[in-house]
């Protein structure tokens, strides 16, 4: 009984503390309340915090803000939501309740129940710090949940096409207007190494011409803003002259017909079966061709690194593989050199 009256003697004084701290009225009913759990001015809630994270997001889409990325964010509030639903049978909690238990827990549930791999549960995990860091920032909380852990994906290895595999892509007599649409629009991101939402956007103010002649796509990149300098490959041109009178781009003013993101992934395991390729293709699989093939090609890094509108060559390096015709091409010059 002693014991139990030192824990409520102990933290009586450590909320008296807390408010003068805060610099707080203290009072004895004040602290009485706090101690039984009456006193709510104080205390904010984690779904509070989210969506007023979410709906500021919302409200800068388009210049903050990337529609996927306010996308991702409503993604993880639901599955918070769910997680507590199921987990602790309840829609919503105090942010003080949210502890290095709770992480645990919803990162376990992420893998289990949702059978999340490693890569996107850690994605979901880093979205959920934001929020708690928005918390700790504001003072609504204490004690940081994430302070002990630390955040590392498994390395990924991302499809590429071929040069032999984009040419036979390029070249497929496609009957099916939809499918022939997909290549296009597919075959043109190898060719540029645009992003899905970039060439989504592309217009012809997009479109200029050097003092030669020639015509590059010069671009800010929707994700980064980082300016895209890309001279336009003959293929590729043909593939816009191709869209020039489309219905679709005349009234949207854009130079291909693009679809949304998730019919473009699903059109292409169509079209790589058509195509007679045993790869996992998506939209972003465009943007690792044209980076693996222009190096390959011989193009350095830091050209690549400018055309795919990236900051710095580090970024880039994730994007280029080394192909066996590289390899081959430099040891054929150590050949040369070494020739006795």
């Amino acid at each position: 009984m002693n014991l139990y009256l030192d824990a409520i003697s102990a933290n009586i004084l450590r909320i008296q503390r807390d408010l003068e701290l805060d610099k707080k009225e203290v009072s004895a009913r004040i602290i009485l309340n706090r101690y039984l759990g009456k006193d709510r001015s104080d205390r904010h809630t984690l779904m509070e915090v989210f969506r007023e994270h979410n709906d500021k997001c919302r409200a800068l889409m388009g210049i903050n803000f990337a529609p996927g990325t306010v996308e991702r964010y409503e993604t993880c509030l639901h599955l918070i939501q769910e997680f507590m639903r199921k987990t602790y049978q309840k829609e919503d909690c105090y942010l003080d309740e949210v502890n290095r238990q709770f992480i645990d827990d919803y990162e376990f549930y992420l893998k289990t129940i949702r059978k999340c791999c490693h890569n996107t549960t850690t994605r979901y995990l880093a979205n959920f710090k934001k929020i708690v860091r928005i918390a700790l920032a504001k003072g609504w909380m204490k004690k940081n949940p994430f302070a002990q852990i630390r955040f590392h994906l498994d390395p990924v290895e991302r499809e590429f096409l071929e040069k032999q595999e984009l040419k036979t892509m390029l070249n497929k007599e496609i009957i099916i207007p939809r499918m022939a649409q997909v290549r296009d629009i597919f075959c043109f991101c190898c060719l540029t190494g645009l992003a899905f939402t970039d060439v989504q956007q592309l217009k012809a103010e997009h479109l200029v011409a050097d003092i030669h002649g020639k015509i590059w796509i010069r671009k800010a990149r929707q994700k980064t803003k980082n300016m895209c300098n890309i001279p336009l490959l003959a293929e590729a041109q043909k593939i816009l002259d191709r869209y020039r009178e489309h219905p679709y781009c005349q009234t949207h003013g854009v130079l291909l017909p693009v679809c949304s993101n998730q019919k473009m992934n699903s059109y292409l395991k169509e079209l790589a079966d058509i195509c007679g390729i045993r790869k996992n293709l998506s939209t972003h699989c465009a943007r690792h061709t044209f980076a693996t093939l222009t190096l390959a090609s011989g193009a350095t890094i830091d050209n690549v690194a400018k055309m795919l509108g990236h900051a710095n060559v580090s970024m880039t390096r994730h994007y280029a593989k080394v192909l066996d015709s590289s390899i081959m091409r430099d040891m054929q010059i150590v050949a040369e050199n070494m020739a006795l």
